[in-house]
């Protein structure tokens, strides 16, 4: 057999195994992409799911310690001006009873403790979402680098691949929640 016909062979043999090569990793950083997407759009389901059920929890914690201040605070109000009798025969019994009744219900009913347990859960929220950005940043990263690139540039024109264009983010979007507007 002719030398020239087997370097030819070989030659052929490596540029298929190079365009091959090339064409599976611009798909697998491709894909990374797609993956990338998905695991934000989890990420901001979650957000959306969760914050709001926590103001919600939030809300109803105050309004629950709000109106255990008021009946304490009545109380302590005299019932009649006049005298020094603070409450009427019974009533304070009858107060306490549904105080205790609430409490046994919600034995850890601290705002406090909410309004940080809603925080926690917010700020981890926002950087799992941060993070799930620089790994989609880097995935387009690594793929319009390959796409750019010698072999693989040459592939991904073959085949019509082209740079991902960058998700930017909108006006609304680049604006920091109020969480604020969330209690109103």
């Amino acid at each position: 057999m002719n030398i020239y016909i087997i370097i030819g062979i070989v030659i052929l043999v490596l540029l298929i195994m190079v365009y091959i090569n090339s064409y599976n990793i611009l798909n697998k950083r491709k894909n990374q992409i797609d993956n990338s997407f998905s695991v934000l759009d989890a990420l901001f389901i979650k957000r959306n799911d969760l914050i709001p059920n926590l103001v919600a929890t939030v809300k109803q914690y105050m309004e629950f310690e709000r109106d255990t201040l008021d009946k304490i605070t009545k109380l302590r109000v005299p019932a009649n001006r006049a005298s020094e009798e603070y409450v009427r025969d019974g009533e304070a019994e009858k107060v306490m009873k549904q105080i205790m009744i609430q409490a046994e219900n919600y034995p850890q009913l601290k705002a406090s403790e909410q309004f940080s347990n809603l925080q926690y859960s917010f700020n981890e929220c926002e950087e799992q979402i941060a993070a799930g950005r620089r790994y989609l940043s880097a995935s387009i990263t690594d793929y319009n680098n390959a796409v750019t690139t010698f072999p693989s540039n040459i592939i991904a024109g073959m085949t019509g691949m082209k740079k991902h264009e960058w998700e930017r983010a909108t006006e609304s979007q680049r604006r920091n929640v109020d969480a604020n507007t969330l209690f109103k």
